[in-house]
């Protein structure tokens, strides 16, 4: 059996867990989330980011930094999760969808301007299996427009985008580390923003008052502020957090080995024209959170898929698109005319990729894709 996915799991993480655990400090905001910041700053020079209990907590509390609320519409790719739409649909605001490219499966910035209306508040790109959108000119349009950019940064962490790490790339970005991402703290994520954020974010996140103010010794007793609700995860998965980011370097190296093997040991097919491989823009640096194959079409797709299966070998096709999912469809979105989106989304299919898969896991792989093309 070859799962799917599998988190790397060491004596550090043990370590620090077992420490967090005997030190009786369970709630948010304790020693390991101060440690995690300080390290997510020395890596990729982050100052302004908040740990929250999942990646789509921190869509939302982006989504409540942004004030987008009824009337209001926001531009996002279909081809995405659930969490990407519902932060903003849960303040009231409607989702504008644009198709993707036909090379990263990043929202086209090149169709973006043309959605823009009096009501778009907010463009919301995602990074598609650890590529980086392209924020330069999505940025130069919101900049245009006087429009906000949230970036969905869930599968991005350690990717860089013109020799800038995911992250910086925006006002205001989202980090997961579920157990299906790179580097895992069991169900957590990230907001990372500019400084002017820091404040009323604070605040968001602790239930819509000023505590974090109190602890700091700013006041002598907190208050209800704002609107907020609880974000903040437990030290206890800070923790594991914090081992997994020690260890940075080591689990992006062994990802890495095997999306390289991976892409050179299926070229034949590529060259063939069985399957296309993904594509890597040379201005970026991605983190090998995931390996895809397109097919030449829905049918092969389901089949390949089937066959690993059977094999043991757990491969997986990704998301349906939101405009067209049950939820898409009774709100009447299924009316957008997206065909990238449309053709890709049935033709794609995810392999096996995690840190500690072995050689001979990858090779065995690569032998049951080539005997089904054979």
């Amino acid at each position: 059996m070859i799962p799917f996915n599998q988190p790397s799991i060491g004596d550090k993480e043990r370590q620090y867990v077992l420490d967090s655990l005997n030190s009786g400090e369970l709630s948010g905001d304790g020693k390991y989330t101060f440690a995690v910041y300080d390290r997510f700053k020395e890596l990729f020079g982050i100052d302004t980011m908040r740990l929250t209990t999942s990646g789509s907590s921190a869509l939302e509390l982006a989504a409540l930094l942004t004030d987008i609320g009824p009337g209001d519409e926001f531009i996002v790719p279909s081809y995405t999760f659930s969490s990407t739409v519902n932060a903003f649909l849960l303040r009231g605001a409607t989702p504008v969808f644009c198709d993707i490219r036909p090379d990263t499966l990043n929202i086209d910035e090149t169709k973006i301007e043309a959605l823009i209306t009096p009501r778009t508040k907010v463009i919301v790109p995602i990074d598609y299996a650890g590529v980086p959108a392209e924020m330069d000119t999505i940025n130069a349009l919101a900049a245009t427009h006087g429009l906000q950019v949230v970036e969905d940064a869930a599968q991005s962490v350690g990717s860089t985008y013109k020799g800038r790490p995911s992250g910086l790339l925006c006002d205001l970005s989202c980090f997961s580390f579920h157990v299906t991402k790179n580097y895992a703290m069991g169900e957590g994520g990230a907001l990372v923003m500019a400084p002017g954020y820091l404040d009323r974010a604070d605040i968001i996140r602790e239930k819509g008052t000023n505590r974090r103010q109190m602890l700091d010794g700013k006041v002598d007793k907190y208050t209800w502020q704002d609107i907020g609700s609880s974000y903040l995860p437990s030290d206890l998965l800070a923790a594991l957090l914090l081992a997994q980011m020690e260890r940075f370097q080591e689990i992006m190296d062994k990802r890495l080995a095997v999306w390289d093997y991976y892409f050179e040991a299926l070229g034949d097919l590529a060259q063939s024209g069985d399957i296309q491989l993904p594509t890597v823009p040379a201005h970026i640096q991605h983190n090998a959170h995931m390996f895809y194959l397109i097919c030449a079409d829905a049918t092969t797709r389901e089949e390949l898929c089937a066959k690993l299966n059977q094999q043991g070998i757990k491969a997986a096709s990704h998301y349906v698109p939101l405009h067209t999912a049950p939820f898409g469809q009774k709100n009447g979105w299924d009316k957008y005319q997206l065909p990238v989106t449309d053709d890709l989304s049935v033709r794609l299919l995810r392999l096996p990729l995690y840190a500690d898969m072995s050689e001979a896991d990858v090779q065995s792989v690569i032998d049951a894709i080539h005997r089904f093309y054979v």
